[in-house]
């Protein structure tokens, strides 16, 4: 029994939560301890001259916050808002931002066992935003990097946004 218990303290797998979401038919995972709030989508309301992935701002509880439209961020083809969309409010950087994605799924838990490296491209996405890829047992999950999402520049001009 003390052989068992030794093995397990040299395991090296951790385990990461995440918020699952779709984009399309991709599914992908950010962890958990970066969202603040999920929220259904509000009225934003558009900011001009800015960048076209930034759908504009919302006012959440008497703060506003910057809306990044995550599908145009990815290069990906932008659909309506349904009743599944959703914004994820997040923390990059000391700033809270929120993300609009088509559906919120799940809270999962992971090993890290079941994660690899980026290929070179994933499904069109620039690999620089990936941090790993999970295989499950029947479908994959693309770990992103929000904050990688958005060059110092881009959060500058989110920052501008929001003060407006």
């Amino acid at each position: 029994m003390a052989d068992l218990l030794k093995e397990d303290k040299h395991e090296t797998s951790e385990i990461l939560q995440l918020v699952g979401f779709k984009i399309g038919n991709e599914e992908f995972g950010i962890n958990i301890l970066a969202v603040h709030e999920i929220i259904k989508v509000i009225d934003i309301t558009t900011v001009p001259n800015a960048s076209d992935y930034i759908a504009g701002v919302i006012n959440l509880r008497g703060r506003i916050i910057p809306i990044v439209h995550l599908r145009k961020r990815l290069r990906m083809p932008v659909i309506e808002t349904n009743k599944s969309t959703r914004i994820i409010v997040v923390e990059i950087n000391e700033k809270t931002i929120g993300f609009i994605v088509d559906e919120v799924q799940e809270v999962l838990r992971i090993s890290t066992d079941i994660t690899e490296k980026p290929p070179e491209l994933v499904s069109g996405l620039d690999s620089e935003y990936i941090t790993a890829v999970a295989k499950l047992e029947d479908r994959l999950i693309i770990l992103l990097d929000l904050e990688k999402t958005l060059a110092n520049d881009e959060l500058k001009e989110l920052n501008a946004v929001a003060s407006k």
